[in-house]
């Protein structure tokens, strides 16, 4: 897994007004790293969900006449041993990739933040239950539940978002919990109270907005995680079944031709995954950088 996030972002202090998005926007830009990953990813998502419409193949149909041919005009990275053109098996590999890992990083950072927030704001028992179930998850090896889940069921991408995500959540509550203990004290929250604010207000309206910083964070992290967590179901043969395929799978079905030389099976969907969490790594430090020099400010 990828390192976690130990940057936290606090509330405004009293008669100071919250730095403008703009500002911290720019500083983000600032970061050579950043405008990297971010090219990086926008370039891999418009090779993949742009260029099946200029580049078209059929991904569906086996085609065993042109099984294992090398790369050449007609097929820039080769045939896979099915027969299919490895350039756009690339591009549909990486639809389900990045879809996947998109999808199931915002589900878990959506519950686990709910989830975590309730949980540090109640405090008491209430935060004492819902932690031990959390830690309870933990305990246990999540690759093999991961491998049992994706082998009970039909392992298709709606199903995978779901099987990541069931684990990804974990590590996202406890550090949005912990984010929660210190934004409770605070003025602002303490005057909503006051003023008759509820439970939901507060969490809601002020707890997780002021959170934001290290949920952002957090969320760019757990796309690389589950973008690696599905290569690796994938590479295991557990991950979406033929005719769709993920970089992971394509990775795995190349390495049964690597005696053969077929080095255009391996090398492609390899630097794809590679690029893709690098890619998401530097946004992610990035990110980070920016919201504990905006702390250090305040």
């Amino acid at each position: 897994m990828v390192s976690e996030v130990d940057a936290t972002l606090t509330g405004p202090p009293n008669g100071q007004r919250p730095e403008p998005v703009s500002g911290t926007w720019r500083r983000f830009l600032r970061h050579p790293m950043a405008l990297v990953g971010l090219a990086v990813i926008a370039a891999l998502v418009a090779f993949s969900f742009l260029g099946p419409l200029v580049y078209r193949t059929d991904q569906v149909h086996a085609d065993l006449a042109q099984s294992m041919l090398p790369p050449s005009a007609d097929h820039p990275l080769g045939t896979t041993d099915a027969g299919y053109d490895v350039l756009g098996r690339l591009m549909v590999g990486g639809q389900a990739s990045l879809a996947v890992g998109f999808a199931a990083a915002l589900l878990s950072v959506i519950f686990g933040t709910l989830y975590g927030a309730v949980a540090g704001y109640l405090g008491g028992v209430v935060d004492d239950v819902m932690m031990r179930v959390v830690d309870a998850v933990l305990s246990i090896p999540p690759i093999f539940v991961l491998i049992l889940l994706s082998a009970i069921f039909h392992p298709d991408p709606t199903v995978m978002i779901f099987i990541i995500a069931a684990f990804s959540w974990l590590g996202v509550a406890r550090l949005v919990r912990g984010e929660t203990l210190t934004l409770r004290t605070r003025e602002f929250v303490q005057q909503v109270k006051m003023i008759g604010g509820g439970p939901v207000r507060c969490v809601v309206r002020h707890i997780v907005p002021n959170a934001v910083g290290t949920i952002v964070v957090k969320a760019t992290f757990e796309v690389a995680d589950s973008i690696l967590v599905l290569a690796g179901l994938g590479f295991l043969g557990l991950g979406i079944q033929p005719p769709d395929t993920d970089w992971g799978g394509m990775l795995s079905n190349g390495l049964a031709y690597l005696q053969n030389g077929a080095w255009w099976l391996i090398y492609p969907p390899g630097i794809a995954i590679m690029l893709t969490v690098v890619a998401f790594n530097f946004v992610g430090d990035s990110l980070r950088d920016t919201f504990e020099t905006r702390l250090l400010r305040r």
